[in-house]
Formats: structure tokens, C-alpha cells, sequence
């Protein structure tokens, strides 16, 4: 018999459907539309495999995924029934279409379960078929909790597995999702100061499995709020909890909105297979806050500024972290240097070495505890939340050498460390814009960050272009502190609105040994990063790849790179001049302005023929213009005068 829809059921009809578009699938019928890839129950129907194969029965839909695989999915009104939802896709739907033996067959290699409702929330499984068997999808080693996208259901029949390894949710998905989620806080009256720990909660609430959704409000939170507590405790880092405890609303007229948007938010999680994101290899988490602050909440509104994580990558790469490093970031805002660290050692190193360097060798300073504890939160997620993230003042703050373990490590200390026995070898960092009432200055930071390296660390800082070219107390800082004291490598300018939507100030990585005064002659590499291979599409700046169609960008790091870790290797020696992009030369040390801008030592490129007539060609065609113009208001004026 053909199944009467529940409301609830036509309910996961609607939610199936939406996050089938939302991954990429062309949610139409393909037996009438070029390109089509969702059938629905009734258009399964019409479709003469399906029909008999399926007889009466109809699943919510089938997509195409080729002209000879199949995807079954099956929902249910309650999530209590995921099983039974997923025994039917197979048994109902997909066995039977593998039992045919008809011309123009398919095969049906995956099926789906998806159960739940508006009020509760959705759960959803997916199983691949090969090997005579059905195997659960994994994705990093955890569950899939939200449907496939065609990239995904591709690797696994590609790769005849049934997990997705390395597997990073697209940022736009990412950009989607912050701005309904924003929108879901906003329609549960959850203040916008307080939606970054909100996430931070629920995100921790999911680690092991989501919390009972279909519950009254006032235990939903609690048990958001124990599991919270409970992921932070057994990674060292109880104090925290009171920092993403979510309150209910005072007034109980306002429980049942605000109940509404903690289980659409989690759904919305459950959808991106974030648990299964955050096990991945990239920073899953610090992209995902970046996207929510950055573009549905503001990030000027909530104090947070995140350093692109692009940025963080390449400054990772420049000075060259090893597992060896003790690495510190004194304003560590969400982890982003941290992580991006941590990668870079996970990539070169061995799991060994990977246990031990994140245990010992990574330091985060934030004075902001609600910020600190998302920070922590991203790097639980990696399989670690005893790293040394401290809740503090970076000025107020030390670190003093101790061997661990028989390792050289470090711990925070009221005492400040010994001269030359400092235990950081590498610092990368965005200091806090300063407001132009604030008492510490960006370049105060990097003075603070220098005096926790040991002589021959390296330091890699973003800083305002005033910090390089600022003709009053920034240029006593570069006189009396950075050249007199530390030898400057580099200096990067990025791309102007490398911070964009937020009002931010013109930035530039610099790049600095620790404890060697800069030698009168020493030639530094001065580069010019004008393009990083992101694009603006509708007021978003994100990575070009990442929309569809697909688009390109221009990006000059894949230039600049291996030429600045080349140059950091052998400042005496390398020598490289590319107009406009990048160039070794001393500071001109006789300016008296002592600027520090890479635009003021990168040559132009040279001028051809072809440039010189386009250049004589505008400018006859602006001469004509204005003569032409003049021409009219002479007439204009002589009418005038005569009549």
C-alpha cells in the first residue's frame, strides 16, 4: 500500500529536500528535467524500475547520483526511529532494486534514515553498500550526521569506502548555516553578545551525541549544560563552564521560542556533520566562528577580530614551525595560530611527535575569558584541551623554562624569565586593534611577545601600516626597539580588506629575530600581497573556490611563500627582485621617516612601448574631453552674454 504522509513526516519531507539543495544536488525530477537528480515519492512512481521494484511503497526520495547508482532515503516522524527508518531504505527500497535484473537497471549503493520533526529536531544515518554488505558512513571516524553532499557519496564509491576521510565542510555551507543560525538566535530572543557561547555550548553538548531534543526547556539546558561542564572537565579545563552555561529566559512566556532555536541550531550543526568536521585535519571550528561572527553577527558588535585562516596558514608555513618549536601566541583570540601550528606539525611530523607538541609546545594568552574558552573548545575538538591556553594578560603574564617528561617545555609563572634563558622559540600573532583611547598599542605586543623568545627565535606579527610608517611614538618604536634591539626579516603587506566586513585598519606581516640588533646592511624581504586568492560576492569575502559556479581569484601567496621561507633560511644569501611583488634590499636607514612599507623599496615594473601609447592614448582622450567640454560651456556662456 502506498503510505498516508503524517504532518510530521511531510515536515522531514521538507527538510530533506532543503538540505539536498543546500549540499549541491539538482533537486529536480530527472526523468523530465536535463540534469534533475531527486525524485520524489509520487515521481518514483512513474519511473519504470522503481515501480517494480518498489511496488506500492514510496520512499521520500531517491536521487540520482549516475546513470547507474542510486540513493534511497526513508523518514520517519520520530527520531526514536532512525533504525527503522534506515531498515526500510534498505529492505524496502534498496534491496529490492538490486534484486532486478531488468534492462536499463540501476543500482542502489546508498541509503538514508531520517527521523524526527520541527519540534524535536532531525537525526540522520547514512549506510554504502559493497562487499555484499551495508556499512555505517563514517566521516573522520564518526558518524555521518546529516545527508552527503555529491563530493562525498562520489568518494565512497570512488574510494570503495564507507569513510570520508579529511573531510572540511565548504565554507560557504559555512556562511549559509552561520547566517540562518544568527537568525535562529535572533527568533529565540538570544542576546547577540551572548550567541558566540551559545554555539561554543552546543557545539560541546554534540561531542559524544546530540543532547534529548523532544524534552521541556529547563532540561534540555541542563543537560546542555552538564555535557558542557563534563567535555570541559575531562579536558582540564573546568573553569570554563560558567562561560558557555546558557541560561533560560527569565519569563516563561519566552521558553518555548527560545527552545525552538536551540534545537534548530543544533540541527543546523547536525546538518553540516560538524562532529565529524572538527575531527578533520583543518580548523574547522575557527572557520566556522570566523563565518558566524564575521557575517551574521558583526564582529565589531562582539570585540572578536579573527585573523583569516589563510593568513594563519602561510604564517605557520613562513617561519617554518617544527615540533620542536614551543610556540606562543600572546592574544590567542579563538586559536586560530594555534591551530594552524598544530596542522603544520600534524602534516610533517609523526603522531608521536604530534602527542607530545601539543601537549608541551603550544601556548595561547586571552584576556578575554569568553573568548579564551573558544579557544579551548577548538582545540578539544583536535584531540586536545590540556594545551596551555591561559586566560590572562599577556603583560601581566609569564612563561619561564621547565623540562617535562625529559622535554623542553615551559609554564606560566608570576616571575618573569631569567635573560637568556627565555623558553619561546616561535610567536605568531594578531595583536588587539588599539582603540585610540587604549593604553597598549599594537607594538607593544610585539615588544611583549619579543622578551618571552630565547635570542634566534623568530616572531611573526600582523600590525597596522601606522606601526610602520607612524611618525611619532611608532617611530621611536622602530628606532630604539625593533632595529636597535631585533633583526627584521620581513615585511608583508596584505590584501586592504583582508579583515572585510569589518571596518578594520590596512595590515602588513612582519616577520623578526629575536635578540640580534639589525645589521646597517642586512637586506630585508619586502613583499606586497595585493591578492590572496579571495573573492567579495555578495558583501562575503571568501576563498573563490568555494562558490558555484566556480570562480578564480588572483592569489599571490603561493608566490611569495617559498621565497620567504627560502630568504628566512638564508637572509645573507637570497636575493630575489620581482617588480611590484617582492625584493631583498637594506632600509634605507638615511630616510627620516625610517618608513617600513614594502611599497616604499618594491620596484615598479619596467615600462613598455604598449604601456606608453595606452597611457598616450588616455590622455588625449581625457585632453579631447575636456576640450570638448570647455568648447560647450564657452558657447554656453557667449548665448548668454548676447541674449
Amino acid at each position: 500500500m502506498a503510505k498516508r504522509l503524517s504532518t510530521t513526516e511531510v515536515e522531514a519531507y521538507g527538510h530533506i529536500r532543503r538540505q539536498l539543495r543546500e549540499l549541491g544536488w539538482v533537486v529536480k525530477n530527472p526523468s523530465l528535467n536535463t540534469g534533475g537528480q531527486v525524485w520524489t515519492q509520487n515521481q518514483c512512481l512513474n519511473h519504470p524500475v522503481m515501480k517494480a521494484a518498489f511496488g506500492k511503497k514510496r520512499p521520500e526520495n531517491v536521487v540520482k547520483v549516475s546513470e547507474s547508482t542510486i540513493w534511497v532515503i526513508e523518514a520517519k516522524a520520530e527520531r526514536k526511529q532512525l533504525e527503522q527508518a534506515v531498515s526500510e531504505a534498505i529492505d524496502y527500497y534498496a534491496k529490492p532494486v538490486n534484486d532486478l535484473d531488468l534492462i536499463g537497471s540501476f543500482k542502489a549503493a546508498i541509503a538514508s534514515g531520517v527521523a524526527g520533526n520541527q519540534d524535536s529536531g532531525y537525526v540522520a544515518r547514512t549506510k554504502v553498500y559493497f562487499d555484499g554488505l551495508w556499512h555505517t558512513v563514517t566521516i573522520n571516524g564518526q558518524e555521518a550526521t546529516g545527508l552527503l553532499s555529491p563530493k562525498d557519496i562520489q568518494f565512497l564509491l570512488s574510494q570503495h569506502t564507507w569513510d570520508i576521510h579529511e573531510f572540511t565542510p565548504s565554507p560557504y555551507l559555512f556562511l549559509q548555516a552561520a547566517e540562518r543560525i544568527n537568525e535562529i538566535l535572533h527568533e529565540g530572543g538570544i542576546n547577540k553578545n551572548d550567541r558566540a557561547k551559545t554555539i561554543a555550548a552546543l557545539l560541546l553538548s554534540v561531542v559524544e551525541e546530540p543532547p534529548n531534543l523532544d524534552t521541556e526547556l529547563p532540561i534540555l539546558i541542563d543537560e546542555i549544560n552538564a555535557r558542557s561542564k563534563h567535555v570541559l572537565t575531562v579536558n582540564g579545563k573546568p573553569s570554563f563552564a560558567p562561560f558557555v552555561t546558557i541560561l533560560p529566559p527569565t519569563n516563561i512566556t519566552n521558553h518555548v521560542k527560545f527552545k525552538a532555536a536551540l534545537v534548530r541550531t543544533i540541527q543546523e550543526l547536525l546538518n553540516l556533520n560538524i562532529r565529524s568536521a572538527m575531527n578533520s585535519s583543518t580548523d574547522v571550528l575557527g572557520q566556522f566562528y570566523e563565518v558566524f561572527l564575521k557575517y551574521g553577527n558583526g564582529a565589531k558588535e562582539i570585540g572578536i577580530v579573527l585573523t583569516p585562516r589563510h593568513i594563519t596558514r602561510f604564517a605557520a608555513e613562513a617561519i617554518g614551525i617544527t615540533n620542536q618549536d614551543i610556540v606562543l601566541d600572546p592574544a590567542c583570540g579563538t586559536g586560530g595560530f594555534l591551530v594552524a601550528a598544530f596542522d603544520r606539525v600534524r602534516v610533517n611530523g609523526t603522531p608521536a611527535q604530534l602527542n607530545v607538541f601539543k601537549r608541551l609546545n603550544l601556548f595561547g594568552i586571552e584576556q578575554d575569558p569568553a573568548v579564551a574558552v573558544l579557544a579551548i573548545v577548538n582545540m578539544i575538538f583536535r584531540g586536545d584541551g590540556k594545551n596551555n591556553i591561559l586566560e590572562g594578560n599577556c603583560f601581566s603574564t609569564n612563561l619561564v623554562s621547565k623540562t617535562i617528561d625529559g622535554r623542553a617545555s615551559a609554564v606560566y609563572s608570576k616571575l618573569q624569565a631569567k635573560t637568556g634563558a627565555e623558553p619561546v622559540t616561535r610567536v605568531l600573532m594578531n595583536p588587539p586593534f588599539a582603540l585610540p583611547t587604549s593604553p597598549d598599542k599594537e607594538y607593544q605586543f610585539v615588544t611583549r611577545a619579543l622578551s618571552f623568545m630565547a635570542d634566534g627565535g623568530i616572531l611573526f606579527s600582523l600590525v597596522p601600516l601606522d606601526c610602520l610608517f607612524g611618525i611619532h611614538e611608532e617611530k621611536t618604536w622602530r628606532e630604539t626597539e625593533l632595529l636597535a634591539k631585533h633583526t627584521l626579516l620581513a615585511v608583508i603587506s596584505l590584501p586592504d580588506e583582508l579583515f572585510y566586513p569589518a571596518a578594520m585598519k590596512q595590515v602588513a606581516g612582519i616577520v623578526v629575530r629575536k635578540g640580534f640588533p639589525h645589521p646597517k646592511g642586512q637586506p630585508v624581504f619586502w613583499a606586497r600581497i595585493a591578492y590572496d586568492g579571495e573573492v567579495k560576492v555578495k558583501s562575503r569575502r571568501m576563498a573563490g573556490s568555494d562558490f558555484v559556479p566556480p570562480r578564480t581569484a588572483r592569489n599571490d601567496i603561493p608566490k611569495v611563500l617559498p621565497l620567504l621561507q627560502n630568504f628566512i633560511a638564508h637572509p645573507e644569501t637570497a636575493s630575489f627582485n620581482e617588480p611590484m611583488l617582492c625584493k631583498t634590499a637594506p632600509i634605507v636607514h638615511t630616510d627620516p621617516l625610517l618608513e617600513l612599507l614594502p611599497e616604499v623599496y618594491l620596484d615598479s615594473p619596467p615600462i613598455t612601448q604598449d604601456d606608453l601609447l595606452q597611457d598616450m592614448d588616455r590622455m588625449a582622450r581625457e585632453v579631447a574631453a575636456y576640450l570638448i567640454r570647455f568648447g560647450k560651456e564657452a558657447k554656453a556662456r557667449d548665448f548668454d552674454e548676447d541674449h
